[in-house]
């Protein structure tokens, strides 16, 4: 018989925070702590506290005010538990850093002509959703999907369509990509052009790099858009993340 998974770190402050509310440690209209109090009490990042107040907001516990800071409703949804907040847009980009990069990568040496000109139409696409202020990410995604198909192996387009999928299927992760395309995020055609470059270039170090430094800017971008109290963007968060990743990688 299996244990159950221990939750993950922002679903136990939700679980600790829902607790401090209904004790009346903090009422309706207060307050929350803000980021760093927070970072503090829970021994955890910005980045967990972040993904942590987007939750309470689904779940209808909290609004957050821009600039402000996150204030208690009191009054929940009722329609999810902390338990189905599975997947944050910050975890979701870090495993897509590490694998769309070596995806990339492959795809460098794969590519014949027909994949590398069905990226360039991709990249025509995402570069009119953007001049026609579209928010539906179909090219940014096809573009993603077709350097997976050029790698020729099946199994990594599974593997990258489901991250896609994703990023609609859990609501945290939609939550965030929200607040993000909100606060005026497009795909970015500088990037993905650099992608593509390197790709045609059958360069297969310059496409990964091409491709993480393109998903460190996402994650760059997420910090961003997510900031509740005020706090100056957290530039070491982004970091430490990509060293994380990249530390993965060289295994």
């Amino acid at each position: 018989m299996t244990n159950p998974a221990a939750p993950k770190l922002y679903q136990a402050i939700i679980g600790a925070l829902q607790a401090d509310i209904a004790s009346g440690r903090y009422a309706p209209g207060d307050r929350l702590p803000p980021e760093r109090a927070l970072v503090e009490r829970f021994e955890v990042s910005r980045l967990t506290v972040r993904e942590a107040m987007i939750g309470m907001e689904i779940l209808g516990l909290v609004e957050a005010r821009r600039g402000s800071g996150v204030y208690v409703t009191g009054r929940p949804s009722g329609g999810l538990h902390a338990s189905e907040l599975d997947i944050g847009a910050f975890e979701l980009t870090e495993a897509r850093r590490l694998i769309e990069g070596e995806c990339a990568a492959l795809a460098a040496v794969t590519a014949d002509t027909a994949a590398i000109a069905s990226l360039r139409e991709s990249l025509d696409a995402m570069i009119a959703e953007n001049e026609h202020e579209l928010h539906d990410e179909v090219a940014d995604r096809a573009f993603h999907l077709q350097i997976a198909r050029a790698t020729n192996n099946d199994a990594m387009v599974l593997v990258i369509e489901t991250l896609w999928d994703v990023r609609h299927r859990s609501p945290l992760c939609e939550r965030m990509l929200a607040r993000s395309r909100a606060a005026g995020v497009k795909p970015m055609i500088d990037d993905h052009r650099a992608i593509l470059d390197a790709i045609a270039a059958h360069d297969g170090p310059g496409a990964r790099k091409a491709m993480r430094d393109h998903l460190g800017r996402v994650i760059d971008n997420l910090l961003r858009a997510t900031e509740l109290d005020g706090i100056r963007r957290v530039q070491a968060e982004a970091a430490e993340l990509r060293t994380r990743s990249e530390r993965l990688a060289a295994f």
